[in-house]
């Protein structure tokens, strides 16, 4: 048969002979002017842009199906971010050769209060930061809010702090503010304003000279040790005495254990570069968490019934502790609220009146899980464990049968 005649008699084509007519109108008929309309064109109907997410989720659907990506690709892409994440943790976190965190060395220290108008200072902190929630818990203790006002700097996309002035209240919470002294948009600005410039690292705390628009100190240890003791004809608490010269060498004590250990033990932990640096630090962290609970089982402070600055200092980790560090800082051994002293202690400290208006929980983990790229590259933050929200930490925690007397007028402030 040929090809034509098997497209004739093929059953899925048919010819169709048709008949045109020609229909003549009326003499007397008028053609109807016919309506011009515009053809309607919705927004709608074009189609959406693709993210950048949804782009590679499709390409990666068409290469590879359902199936992995090709070994050679994901040791590639493991090797590059390895690359990366060591380049950026070198910034971040410097580290010495056996990748142990070396935290950089303050630059301002040793402020002479004899030489400073207490009028003219100025505070410079951040929320998530625990050296800077040192100096505003001994702010708030010595009743220095007026006298030295505070900006508090929030973490930016790029690792410096910056200033973004909060319209939304968080009760008594303390919140991000605009620079209320400098009108300057980072703390880095701040910085470059003095005399001569800075190139350094631009950390938090520091407080500055208004008046002679210079660094006063950026060491969070120097500076709640001049909040202590060396503003008291401001103070509107200048009797409360966090460092009293009888318990100086119990609490020089106490920092040697709870600085290295555990203010930066935490760091040392998240921040390690290799597996040894990392199990060193844990088993330092929690070495040194031990100890501190079993002291706390029979003592209501580190020093007996007096808070002391060994305790604003280490109150300030232990805060963030199961929020933050058990987490994404991998010290997952034990939690603070599996230590029954120390989470008790954690409480006690915690409703010490002014205390937990410096304690925004929120921003805290914002500050971590939200900026700290490196560590946490999907940027999203986990619930906050109920054993550490404002609720729990306001519950009764009977610390107070541990005090000689009932009360101690140490912590009535």
């Amino acid at each position: 048969m040929s090809t034509a005649t098997s497209l004739l008699t093929s059953p899925l084509i048919i010819f169709r002979s048709t008949t045109i007519t020609t229909t003549v109108p009326p003499r007397n008929f008028k053609p109807r002017k016919l309506r011009q309309s515009t053809p309607k064109m919705s927004i709608n109907n074009s189609p959406p842009t693709p993210n950048p997410t949804q782009l590679i989720t499709s390409i990666t659907k068409l290469l590879w199906g359902k199936s992995l990506p090709p070994q050679l690709l994901i040791s590639t892409v493991r090797s590059a971010w390895s690359t990366a994440w060591h380049l950026m943790m070198s910034q971040l976190a410097p580290s010495d050769p056996s990748g142990s965190y070396t935290r950089p060395v303050s630059q301002f220290r040793n402020p002479n209060h004899h030489q400073l108008q207490p009028n003219a200072l100025h505070l410079y902190a951040a929320l998530p930061c625990p050296w800077a929630h040192r100096t505003l818990i001994v702010r708030a203790l010595k009743g220095l809010q007026d006298a030295i006002p505070v900006s508090i700097a929030s973490p930016g996309l790029d690792g410096s702090w910056v200033f973004n002035d909060s319209p939304i209240p968080n009760g008594d919470k303390l919140i991000p503010t605009r620079d209320k002294v400098n009108g300057a948009k980072t703390v880095r600005e701040v910085y470059k304003m003095r005399r001569g410039g800075y190139d350094g690292r631009c950390t938090v705390p520091m407080l500055w000279d208004v008046e002679k628009k210079e660094v006063v100190c950026n060491e969070s240890y120097d500076i709640i040790e001049l909040l202590n003791s060396g503003l008291n004809e401001v103070a509107r608490n200048p009797d409360l005495d966090l460092s009293p010269p009888e318990l100086k060498k119990q609490i020089d004590e106490w920092n040697k254990i709870i600085y290295p250990s555990i203010n930066n033990g935490v760091y040392r932990c998240g921040f390690a570069q290799s597996q040894e640096a990392y199990d060193t630090a844990v088993n330092e962290l929690f070495n040194a968490l031990n100890t501190v609970d079993d002291h706390l089982k029979g003592s209501r402070f580190l020093c007996g019934d007096n808070l002391t600055l060994a305790d604003v200092c280490l109150f300030t980790t232990l805060i963030r502790f199961d929020l933050v560090y058990n987490v994404m800082f991998k010290c997952t051994k034990k939690k603070v609220v599996e230590y029954p002293s120390l989470h008790g202690y954690m409480q006690d400290i915690y409703q010490i009146p002014g205390v937990a208006e410096t304690c925004n929980l929120e921003a805290m983990m914002d500050g971590y899980y939200k900026f700290l790229f490196p560590l946490n590259p999907g940027n999203i933050r986990p619930i906050m464990p109920s054993n550490s929200d404002h609720h729990s930490l306001s519950q009764t925690h009977n610390r107070e049968s541990l005090s000689a007397s009932s009360q101690s007028v140490q912590v009535l402030v």
